[in-house]
């Protein structure tokens, strides 16, 4: 599918709520499907990734019942029950004929779902595959696996990518020292010693969001961090209402547009500001954004508020590095184009990790900028920016079937000279099915 974008004919007014947490309704139905009770989760995630989540946790026997579009119950005894009648094969790369049981279970386009369910699945009683679409299927597992080995899993692959092959089995506690600060290899890590033996420590270079060791503090885990390490030790889960934020993630695209737009002044109502997650909001501030945080309060253990951002029209360049690219890395391709509308360089670094997305997103992002006039020049780890320029558009950008680079190129047609065409827009359902009607919505 092919977008075309135009600069809107009025600025971006009034207030949007914007869609739930992607990383936090995942964690949501896994971590309940995992705990002893019932319990009901509320503004649900719509985006197809968090559906692969939910469909997989049904096929492994957990009780999920929609009460309406948003919000789930789950009735849970604590453990999974696998079912041989799942159609989760439906489309993807592998075939129920192909396996027999155990069946695959697909994560779909999902790493997050990937990632993380091993974690589980590793510690039970009963085998299990894993596979992925097309493009899940190129991302690298071998970060999780080197881990889980050495607890005690047993886990094979093809060259480490989906699908995995995992034999559950008792695990040991092990102490971790990680060179990447990945919230989903600690989440794997920490959910596989929810149920080992003994305890476990993961240890990372600086620390990465931080939304499953808050949600299993929430449900009672024996969990403590510090600093950059946190330690669990076998504990039961025990089910709670769970109230879903607005993803800021999701947000950041509208917090680029309004200080970009020119006149744009509005709302995004009830979005998460986990400080883990909130990088954006501290570039913003670094460049001279006109952003403020309204109604500040605490939901389901996370921080959440609403967030007022205003066109700025003197925007700074700064640079981006170290602690900075955990807490927004994948914001970090919207954030170029805000990039290009700021005087001087924005220099983007320690962000290599980015080349290990649904795209290499360094190097499809430089290509695709640079045709609608963009200044940027790709480096190993990042990218600099050199602004402020007139982005001249009548070209068509590829979003390689990556939601957040088609995303990204939207906002950019919005301040373009020309229409910009986006292909494969219809990408951006994997994480934001309702993108473009909130923009429509301010745009009225």
């Amino acid at each position: 599918m092919i977008k075309s974008v135009k600069k809107p004919e009025s600025p971006l007014k009034g207030e949007i709520i914007i869609p739930s947490d992607k990383s936090i309704s995942h964690r949501a139905v896994m971590f309940s499907s995992i705990a002893r009770g019932d319990c009901i989760i509320r503004n649900f995630s719509s985006g197809a990734d968090c559906h692969s989540t939910l469909n997989l946790f049904k096929a492994l026997g957990v009780d999920i019942q929609f009460l309406d579009d948003k919000t789930l119950k789950i009735h849970s005894a604590g453990k999974l029950i696998p079912t041989k009648s799942n159609n989760l094969y439906s489309g993807n790369i592998y075939h129920n004929n192909i396996y027999p049981y155990p069946c695959p279970y697909s994560c779909g386009n999902s790493g997050t779902t990937m990632r993380l369910v091993s974690g589980i699945l590793a510690r039970q009683n009963f085998d299990s595959v894993l596979t992925g679409d097309e493009s899940l299927s190129k991302r690298p597992m071998k970060r999780i696996i080197e881990p889980l080995t050495l607890m005690g899993a047993d886990i094979s692959s093809v060259d480490g990518h989906a699908p995995l092959t995992i034999k559950g089995q008792k695990l040991h506690g092990i102490t971790y020292h990680s060179k990447l600060a990945s919230a989903q290899v600690k989440s794997c890590i920490l959910l596989a010693g929810l149920g080992a033996e003994g305890e476990t420590t993961f240890i990372e270079p600086s620390l990465s969001r931080n939304h499953t060791e808050l949600m299993l503090k929430y449900l009672g885990a024996d969990i403590k961090t510090e600093g950059n390490s946190v330690t669990i030790r076998p504990s039961e889960l025990i089910a709670e209402d769970i109230d879903i934020a607005g993803d800021i993630s999701s947000a950041a695209f509208f917090i680029v547009s309004g200080l970009i737009v020119e006149g744009s002044d509005f709302v995004i109502k009830n979005t998460g500001l986990n400080p883990t997650r909130s990088g954006i909001i501290d570039v913003v501030n670094r460049m001279g954004g006109d952003i403020e945080i309204l109604n500040k309060r605490i939901v389901s253990g996370e921080d959440v508020g609403d967030i007022r951002v205003r066109y700025t029209e003197n925007l700074k360049g700064c640079v981006i590095e170290g602690e900075d690219i955990p807490r927004l890395i994948d914001e970090l391709p919207v954030i170029a184009v805000l990039a290009s509308q700021a005087d001087g360089e924005t220099i983007v670094k320690n962000a290599g990790d980015l080349r290990n997305k649904e795209s290499d997103r360094i190097t499809c992002l430089v290509k695709e900028l640079t045709k609608i006039g963009v200044n940027i020049s790709e480096l190993e780890d990042g990218f600099i920016v050199r602004g402020k320029t007139k982005l001249k558009g009548g070209v068509e950008t590829e979003s390689f079937h990556d939601h957040r680079l088609a995303m990204s190129f939207y906002v950019a047609g919005l301040v373009s000279e020309k229409e910009i065409a986006v292909n494969g827009f219809e990408w951006t359902k994997i994480s934001f099915p309702e993108f473009e009607e909130l923009f429509t919505q301010l745009a009225l």
